[in-house]
Protein backbone atom coordinates (compact mmCIF):
# COMPACT_ATOMS: atom_id res chain seq x y z
CA UNK A 1 0.00 0.00 0.00
CA UNK A 2 2.84 2.10 -0.46
CA UNK A 3 5.46 3.36 -2.56
CA UNK A 4 9.12 4.55 -1.97
CA UNK A 5 9.60 2.58 0.89
CA UNK A 6 12.37 3.57 3.33
CA UNK A 7 11.82 1.51 6.57
CA UNK A 8 9.87 -1.86 7.53
CA UNK A 9 9.64 -2.77 10.54
CA UNK A 10 7.89 -6.01 12.55
CA UNK A 11 8.43 -6.68 16.47
CA UNK A 12 6.67 -8.29 19.03
CA UNK A 13 5.96 -7.73 22.35
CA UNK A 14 5.48 -10.54 24.30
CA UNK A 15 5.22 -11.77 28.25
CA UNK A 16 7.31 -14.57 27.82
CA UNK A 17 5.51 -16.21 31.01
CA UNK A 18 2.81 -16.95 29.08
CA UNK A 19 4.71 -19.62 26.68
CA UNK A 20 4.31 -23.08 28.02
CA UNK A 21 7.61 -24.43 26.58
CA UNK A 22 9.67 -24.46 30.09
CA UNK A 23 12.20 -26.34 28.93
CA UNK A 24 12.61 -24.34 26.05
CA UNK A 25 12.51 -20.95 28.12
CA UNK A 26 15.10 -22.44 30.24
CA UNK A 27 17.56 -23.58 28.83
CA UNK A 28 16.97 -22.60 25.31
CA UNK A 29 16.40 -19.31 25.99
CA UNK A 30 18.03 -18.82 29.07
CA UNK A 31 15.57 -16.91 30.87
CA UNK A 32 16.83 -17.54 34.96
CA UNK A 33 20.36 -18.04 34.11
CA UNK A 34 23.07 -15.43 34.39
CA UNK A 35 23.65 -12.61 31.51
CA UNK A 36 26.33 -14.24 30.21
CA UNK A 37 24.88 -18.03 29.83
CA UNK A 38 22.11 -15.64 28.05
CA UNK A 39 24.77 -14.30 25.65
CA UNK A 40 26.39 -17.53 24.87
CA UNK A 41 23.70 -19.76 24.25
CA UNK A 42 21.75 -20.94 21.50
CA UNK A 43 18.50 -18.59 21.19
CA UNK A 44 19.96 -16.15 19.34
CA UNK A 45 21.69 -18.30 16.35
CA UNK A 46 18.28 -20.03 16.30
CA UNK A 47 16.11 -16.82 15.94
CA UNK A 48 18.96 -15.67 13.54
CA UNK A 49 18.39 -18.66 11.33
CA UNK A 50 14.67 -18.31 10.83
CA UNK A 51 14.44 -14.44 10.81
CA UNK A 52 17.20 -14.33 8.18
CA UNK A 53 14.90 -15.47 5.30
CA UNK A 54 12.52 -13.07 6.28
CA UNK A 55 14.74 -10.13 6.11
CA UNK A 56 16.21 -11.61 2.98
CA UNK A 57 13.11 -12.14 1.59
CA UNK A 58 12.27 -8.06 2.75
CA UNK A 59 15.71 -7.05 0.80
CA UNK A 60 14.56 -8.91 -2.36
CA UNK A 61 11.24 -7.31 -2.53
CA UNK A 62 12.49 -3.85 -2.00
CA UNK A 63 14.89 -3.92 -4.79
CA UNK A 64 18.56 -3.77 -2.23
CA UNK A 65 19.75 -7.24 -1.09
CA UNK A 66 23.03 -6.48 -2.85
CA UNK A 67 23.10 -3.13 -0.97
CA UNK A 68 22.24 -3.78 2.90
CA UNK A 69 24.11 -5.48 5.70
CA UNK A 70 22.53 -6.87 8.47
CA UNK A 71 23.22 -6.44 12.27
CA UNK A 72 22.16 -8.49 15.28
CA UNK A 73 21.76 -6.98 18.85
CA UNK A 74 20.86 -8.81 21.74
CA UNK A 75 19.87 -6.57 24.82
CA UNK A 76 19.63 -8.30 28.36
CA UNK A 77 17.74 -6.94 31.28
CA UNK A 78 17.69 -8.89 34.72
CA UNK A 79 15.81 -8.98 37.92
CA UNK A 80 16.37 -6.46 40.96
CA UNK A 81 13.65 -8.86 43.23
CA UNK A 82 12.89 -12.51 42.45
CA UNK A 83 9.80 -12.41 39.89
CA UNK A 84 7.96 -15.40 39.87
CA UNK A 85 7.47 -17.05 36.45
CA UNK A 86 6.43 -20.74 35.22
CA UNK A 87 10.06 -22.07 35.42
CA UNK A 88 10.17 -21.55 38.84
CA UNK A 89 11.56 -17.73 40.94
CA UNK A 90 13.72 -15.54 38.12
CA UNK A 91 16.32 -14.31 41.36
CA UNK A 92 17.94 -10.67 41.55
CA UNK A 93 20.72 -10.79 39.03
CA UNK A 94 19.49 -13.37 36.86
CA UNK A 95 17.66 -13.39 32.99
CA UNK A 96 14.52 -11.41 33.11
CA UNK A 97 13.73 -10.08 29.83
CA UNK A 98 15.41 -9.91 26.58
CA UNK A 99 15.40 -8.36 23.17
CA UNK A 100 16.52 -8.69 19.58
CA UNK A 101 17.00 -6.86 16.78
CA UNK A 102 18.24 -7.66 13.57
CA UNK A 103 18.78 -4.14 11.56
CA UNK A 104 19.46 -3.81 7.97
CA UNK A 105 21.40 -0.72 7.18
CA UNK A 106 22.49 0.79 3.65
CA UNK A 107 25.08 3.33 4.74
CA UNK A 108 23.95 5.20 7.79
CA UNK A 109 20.13 4.60 7.21
CA UNK A 110 18.30 1.53 8.76
CA UNK A 111 15.94 0.09 5.82
CA UNK A 112 14.25 -2.97 7.86
CA UNK A 113 14.08 -4.24 11.61
CA UNK A 114 12.69 -6.96 13.08
CA UNK A 115 12.35 -7.39 16.69
CA UNK A 116 11.43 -9.33 19.54
CA UNK A 117 10.55 -7.71 22.95
CA UNK A 118 10.57 -10.81 25.76
CA UNK A 119 9.74 -9.41 29.02
CA UNK A 120 8.89 -11.83 32.45
CA UNK A 121 6.69 -9.41 33.31
CA UNK A 122 7.48 -5.02 33.58
CA UNK A 123 8.20 -5.49 37.30
CA UNK A 124 11.46 -5.89 39.34
CA UNK A 125 13.81 -5.54 35.68
CA UNK A 126 17.06 -3.41 35.24
CA UNK A 127 16.86 -1.93 32.99
CA UNK A 128 12.99 -1.07 33.28
CA UNK A 129 11.82 -2.58 30.32
CA UNK A 130 8.30 -2.07 29.72
CA UNK A 131 5.68 -2.72 27.03
CA UNK A 132 4.17 0.55 27.41
CA UNK A 133 0.71 1.76 27.56
CA UNK A 134 -0.40 -0.46 24.52
CA UNK A 135 0.85 -3.32 26.22
CA UNK A 136 1.48 -7.02 24.56
CA UNK A 137 0.78 -6.50 21.00
CA UNK A 138 2.68 -7.08 17.19
CA UNK A 139 3.38 -4.72 15.15
CA UNK A 140 3.80 -3.63 11.29
CA UNK A 141 5.63 0.12 10.50
CA UNK A 142 6.08 1.01 6.65
CA UNK A 143 7.38 4.11 5.85
CA UNK A 144 7.03 5.37 2.38
CA UNK A 145 4.47 7.26 0.49
CA UNK A 146 2.18 7.38 2.20
CA UNK A 147 3.44 5.84 5.77
CA UNK A 148 1.56 2.74 7.52
CA UNK A 149 1.53 1.53 10.66
CA UNK A 150 -0.67 -1.59 12.35
CA UNK A 151 -0.81 -2.74 15.86
CA UNK A 152 -2.05 -6.65 16.16
CA UNK A 153 -3.47 -7.63 19.32
CA UNK A 154 -5.37 -10.78 20.30
CA UNK A 155 -2.01 -13.27 19.39
CA UNK A 156 -1.21 -12.79 23.16
CA UNK A 157 -3.40 -14.47 26.02
CA UNK A 158 -5.52 -12.22 28.46
CA UNK A 159 -3.85 -13.87 31.47
CA UNK A 160 -0.78 -15.78 32.11
CA UNK A 161 -3.05 -18.79 32.99
CA UNK A 162 -4.84 -18.44 29.31
CA UNK A 163 -1.85 -18.81 27.74
CA UNK A 164 0.04 -21.83 29.39
CA UNK A 165 -3.42 -23.69 28.06
CA UNK A 166 -3.50 -22.09 24.73
CA UNK A 167 -0.84 -19.81 23.88
CA UNK A 168 -2.79 -17.70 20.77
CA UNK A 169 0.76 -16.68 19.44
CA UNK A 170 1.31 -20.53 18.96
CA UNK A 171 -1.97 -21.32 17.39
CA UNK A 172 -1.66 -18.42 14.99
CA UNK A 173 2.25 -19.60 13.63
CA UNK A 174 0.60 -22.93 13.42
CA UNK A 175 -2.71 -22.00 11.77
CA UNK A 176 -0.52 -20.27 8.96
CA UNK A 177 1.39 -23.55 8.17
CA UNK A 178 -1.79 -25.31 7.99
CA UNK A 179 -3.71 -22.89 5.91
CA UNK A 180 -0.18 -22.84 3.72
CA UNK A 181 -0.48 -26.42 2.84
CA UNK A 182 -3.14 -26.05 -0.81
CA UNK A 183 -0.71 -23.05 -1.80
CA UNK A 184 2.47 -25.18 -1.42
CA UNK A 185 0.73 -28.03 -2.95
CA UNK A 186 -0.02 -26.19 -6.11
CA UNK A 187 2.88 -24.54 -6.36
CA UNK A 188 5.87 -25.32 -8.66
CA UNK A 189 8.82 -27.38 -7.52
CA UNK A 190 11.53 -25.44 -6.13
CA UNK A 191 11.72 -22.49 -2.87
CA UNK A 192 9.00 -20.13 -2.92
CA UNK A 193 8.71 -17.21 -0.53
CA UNK A 194 5.25 -15.56 1.08
CA UNK A 195 5.52 -12.85 -1.88
CA UNK A 196 5.75 -15.35 -4.50
CA UNK A 197 2.52 -17.66 -2.66
CA UNK A 198 -0.72 -16.27 -3.42
CA UNK A 199 -2.54 -14.75 0.28
CA UNK A 200 -2.80 -17.27 1.81
CA UNK A 201 -6.56 -17.71 3.60
CA UNK A 202 -8.30 -19.55 6.24
CA UNK A 203 -11.52 -21.23 6.23
CA UNK A 204 -14.81 -20.43 7.75
CA UNK A 205 -15.57 -23.10 10.80
CA UNK A 206 -16.63 -26.76 10.11
CA UNK A 207 -19.84 -25.49 11.52
CA UNK A 208 -20.82 -22.86 8.67
CA UNK A 209 -19.69 -25.66 6.32
CA UNK A 210 -22.07 -28.69 7.01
Amino acid sequence: MSSAVTFVRAEEYSDIRGYAGFDVTRWIMCFGGTPEEARSGPMLDLLSRGYAQSMDMVLHTLGVADKAQVRTVHNIAVATAPIDSPIGPIQPGLVAAQRFFWDAVIGDDVVARIGLHWLMGEENLDPPWTFGPQGERFEVEIKGNPNTFVTVTGWQAETIEAGLLANPGIVAAAAHCVNSVPYVCAAAPGIVTSVELPLVAGRADPKFLS
